[in-house]
């Protein structure tokens, strides 16, 4: 009887322990070089750039940002890392070029879009429509 109950609370506290270290994973600061913050926005903030964009994030982002970047895409429920939500100002605060940067060179579920999006100036572009994804 007491192993039974050893083992059931060697199992509880391992479980809580997985669990516990899996959310702090998914909360984890996403750190970017003062090099590349420090970047502006080279492409014109215009009607163009925000289309530009806009196709982009139909085509690479919707399906785990969701189409208002709420973090509710289709695929959201099966990654390890939460995607976010751009509406809101942790993620509107940060630099263009941090965004820029996240977007270029990916992390854990997020990938890379230097090779799906080879050209800087849509990443910029790209940049721009997340701005309007805002409350």
């Amino acid at each position: 009887m007491k192993g039974k109950m050893l083992l059931v609370a060697f199992a509880t506290i391992f479980l809580s322990l997985g669990f516990t270290s899996n959310a702090n994973a998914q909360k984890k600061p996403w750190t970017v070089p003062d090099a590349a913050k420090n970047k502006k926005n080279p492409v014109a903030n215009d009607a163009d750039a925000i289309a530009t964009g806009k196709s982009l994030w139909s085509t690479h982002c919707k399906s785990c940002h969701g189409t208002k970047g709420l973090g509710d895409g289709t695929k959201a429920a099966q990654l390890k890392t939460e995607p976010g939500d751009f509406s809101k100002a942790d993620i509107q605060s940060q630099s263009d070029g941090s965004i820029f940067y996240k977007t270029s060179e990916g992390r854990d579920d997020m990938p890379s879009f230097k090779k799906k999006i080879p050209d800087d100036d849509d990443r910029w572009s790209l940049v721009y429509f997340i701005r309007t994804l805002k409350k």
